[in-house]
């Protein structure tokens, strides 16, 4: 078995152990009263620090990832989860307990959605009006309406989907996950990249990409949100050809020198690695990333030639063209938290929904077309959702919505996922989760499950003990939802 380097000298032990001496003190204690557990099993050996592909442990129905990361808890009871019951006792005081997190503005009366449902699809799935171009492809959705984090914060909600454990940092996140269990596709560009927004970086930044306790090789590589998204990939005139290969040959052979001096090091081999993807990459980004290659139909079909949709639709063509080249999984989020309707609910949601709704129904269709959607996954939801009170007063232009993790809206398409369906419910008023409740500790499973991934036993070596991306015991795999499962 490989020892982690950060305990191979005694020094390093102590610094690097959570109580540090007294840990040690502590053990002594517990020898001399015979109250230390028996022999405990061996770890497993963590995977070759490499992006080599690796086999999964059994038959994938998914090899590639987009998520469509939607921040600050879309309302469901206004887009994917129509409550006529809601809308019926609009004005009337809810009985129920309700957790908020503004009180100051906090309210129980019932707030009945602004906006009409209707069936569409041969699947007959609600969607709302506000996502008129998301609601042509309803026949390739699963959409999830019993999603439950059981936290109302963004923060902590947003930990638990991306790194499996609520309020938790410095865990490695669903995609470091994917990327260190399978490697990548791809020799020439990143396994796992993020699509940042021009208005800025989401809430939680890079806890939303990072690789947690796992080398730096694995967390997901950020590109700028407008062009040029990859800086310096073109060397100087003067060093272009032979110079610069003898110039990254001569760089490698001191790294590689270093390295054998100090083995072991993870940040000194991730960044050999990342130097050596760099120089492939001077090619094969650029290509990836120009958008412009592509038929006007299909740049329409995004929504390029509008104002409202050309940053989000840019993005999601670029997400097609990079799994196209085998990039294990992207990421697009949305500066800030757009999503977070506690104001002015009758025009942010709107807003929010004609800037993402058609590009996120394109990919889906488009990847569709060219036969990539029965191998991609595609996600799409925020952390949490929104409560059916009213946040303010229901008279005034300012009502919103508070946060919700009790019961909300995801949905997801392709990669094995059964289409045209919707599973799980929330309660009458679209309160709490009450019906084949999904946690995203569940989500994660289901997700590794598609990839060929068992979620108990994939596990990285570190702190001491075997860690993995669901922790939890309770977690299941939601058969219900997978093709011909």
């Amino acid at each position: 078995m490989s020892i982690d380097p950060r305990y191979s000298t005694r020094r390093s032990f102590l610094a690097n152990t959570a109580f540090g001496v007294g840990a040690v003190a502590l053990a002594q204690l517990l020898s001399e009263e015979n109250l230390l557990a028996g022999p405990s099993k061996a770890l497993p050996e963590n995977h070759p620090l490499s992006l080599e592909p690796r086999p999964p442990l059994f038959a994938p129905r998914a090899n590639a990832m987009i998520s469509l990361f939607m921040h600050g808890g879309p309302s469901h009871v206004d887009l994917f989860d129509p409550k006529p019951e809601l809308s019926r006792q609009h004005g009337v005081d809810y009985q129920g307990e309700v957790g908020f997190s503004f009180v100051n503005r906090a309210s129980k009366k019932l707030f009945g959605s602004p906006w009409k449902f209707a069936k569409h699809g041969e699947c007959g799935t609600d969607v709302s009006e506000l996502l008129p171009e998301i609601a042509t492809c309803v026949d390739d959705l699963c959409v999830i309406r019993s999603m439950h984090t059981g936290h109302n914060g963004h923060e902590v909600s947003i930990r638990f989907f991306h790194g499996g454990i609520a309020a938790q940092t410095g865990r490695p996140t669903l995609g470091s996950w994917l990327v260190y269990g399978l490697g990548s596709e791809s020799r020439e560009l990143p396994a796992y990249m993020v699509l940042s927004d021009p208005g800025g970086p989401p809430v939680d930044g890079p806890h939303n990409w990072s690789s947690g306790y796992m080398p730096p090789l694995y967390q997901g590589t950020v590109l700028r949100p407008e062009e040029p998204r990859i800086l310096n990939l073109d060397p100087p005139p003067k060093l272009k050809g032979t110079l610069q290969e003898q110039g990254l040959a001569f760089l490698d052979r001191l790294n590689r020198s270093h390295l054998e001096r100090h083995p072991g090091e993870a940040e000194l081999e991730s960044r050999i690695h990342s130097f050596e993807l760099a120089a492939r990459m001077q090619t094969a980004a650029k290509e990836a990333l120009d958008v412009s290659q592509e038929p006007r139909y299909i740049q329409e079909m995004y929504g390029l030639d509008d104002d409202a949709t050309r940053d989000y639709g840019t993005r999601c063509l670029i997400a097609r063209r990079l799994v196209e080249r085998g990039v294990r999984f992207v990421q697009i989020f949305l500066g800030g938290q757009p999503w977070d309707n506690h104001s002015s609910l009758k025009t942010g949601l709107p807003n929010i929904c004609r800037r993402t709704d058609k590009p996120s129904a394109a990919l889906v269709k488009d990847l569709k077309q060219r036969g990539l959607l029965d191998t991609t996954l595609v996600h799409w939801g925020g952390e949490i959702g929104r409560l059916p009170v009213v946040e303010g007063s229901l008279e005034a232009k300012d009502a919103g919505r508070d946060h919700n993790g009790q019961g909300f809206t995801i949905w997801m398409a392709g990669g094995g996922i059964k289409p045209g369906m919707t599973f799980g419910a929330t309660d009458e008023v679209g309160h709490r989760a009450v019906e084949n409740v999904v946690t995203p500790n569940d989500f994660q499973a289901t997700v590794l499950h598609l990839f060929g991934l068992d979620h108990t036993r994939l596990a990285y070596q570190s702190s001491g003990r075997a860690q993995r991306l669901v922790e939890s015991d309770k977690a299941r795999i939601v058969k219900e939802i997978l093709r011909n499962a």
